[in-house]
């Protein structure tokens, strides 16, 4: 690439006032971007906050409802619903992640019910649902691939019967994409999209959200053999590459911002529509750095979010949704 020299050609002159830079400006965040996650209780007239998520809070379906109403009138157009589940109805076998009337799939119905256009995501895995704290079946100290792969399709049909948009599974168990893509055109859920976490990796960052949905101190052991491994980029693609290749109709890397060089090649190589997910360690702590007058907050959530856009992300899930588009509508 050949370009002029100074003074022929100054930078400068590209940025020298707001309506010029518009101009020019190479990407755009949208609020049609964003899909707010948000964590769901039992019990009625409850709006919960999470200590190490300043300002997320855990809501009662009743309080769930206005909720939604703020995000939709402020642009927001999907939400992604994980719930707490109470330690009594948590199992090894999980059998109350295909309960048709549990805490997520029952937000779901009234969700669709109050706001039919809400596009709605549901997360499949059994770690919400498990008393040995992992993503798959616990069987003889191991996790058990292909007996996991039965209950997530239980799960995920359960899901699709309660109006979920959107399945996302999470579990990174091998063969779970086809497994679910399967069952999902067998039983009439043809239009049921599947938004699969890819390239999950076994992060630190994830220590606020199993405080949010009750996992926290549960988990036996670690995830680290199902989960990717963080140094290893050439793995993340060939599982994103499988995904795709067993029916995934997106595709998600977890965690983000530590990882823009996976959401770039993936995008890159593939060409697929692809997310991130902000997670719970990624926005507590750019909140203890807000919250400390550390980092301006508006400019902060618009900036970090503007990096997944940049790294090639089609939409994000961020903690940060509701908030970006109350800036954004301000024009910040």
């Amino acid at each position: 690439m050949v370009l002029s020299s100074f003074p022929y050609r100054r930078g400068r002159r590209l940025r020298q006032n707001k309506g010029i830079r518009l101009l020019v400006e190479e990407m755009s965040l949208r609020k049609s971007d964003l899909i707010c996650p948000i964590f769901l209780r039992e019990g009625s007239n409850i709006i919960e906050s999470i200590p190490s998520m300043p300002g997320v809070n855990r809501y009662s379906i009743d309080k769930l409802i206005p909720y939604v109403e703020t995000l939709i009138s402020s642009g927001i157009l999907a939400v992604s619903l994980f719930p707490l589940t109470p330690t009594s109805k948590k199992s090894s076998n999980c059998q109350e992640a295909w309960n048709s009337e549990n805490l997520v799939n029952t937000a779901t119905r009234k969700l669709k019910k109050n706001f039919p256009e809400l596009i709605v995501m549901l997360d499949v895995a059994l770690d919400p649902y498990n008393s040995d704290g992992h993503d798959g079946l616990l069987l003889d100290g191991k996790i058990n691939n292909d007996e996991t792969l039965v209950a997530l399709e239980r799960q995920a049909l359960i899901q699709a019967e309660a109006g979920a948009d959107i399945l996302g599974p999470s579990d990174m168990m091998d063969g779970r994409i086809k497994k679910i893509r399967t069952a999902l055109e067998a039983n009439g859920f043809s239009d049921t999209l599947i938004m699969s976490y890819a390239a999950k990796f076994a992060s630190a960052f994830y220590g606020p959200f199993r405080e949010a949905v009750g996992a926290q101190g549960l988990l036996k052991g670690d995830k680290k053999t199902y989960q990717i491994d963080p140094p290893n980029i050439e793995e993340a693609i060939r599982e994103v590459g499988e995904d795709i290749n067993e029916g995934a109709d997106m595709v998600m890397v977890k965690p983000g911002m530590p990882y823009l060089d996976v959401i770039s090649e993936v995008k890159r190589r593939f060409k697929f529509p692809t997310f991130a997910y902000q997670v719970s360690g990624e926005y507590s702590m750019l909140m203890g750095a807000i919250e400390n007058n550390w980092l301006d907050r508006n400019s902060t959530i618009i900036e970090s979010l503007t990096s997944f856009k940049r790294a090639g992300c089609d939409g994000i899930l961020t903690y940060f949704a509701l908030d970006a588009a109350k800036i954004m509508e301000k024009g910040g």
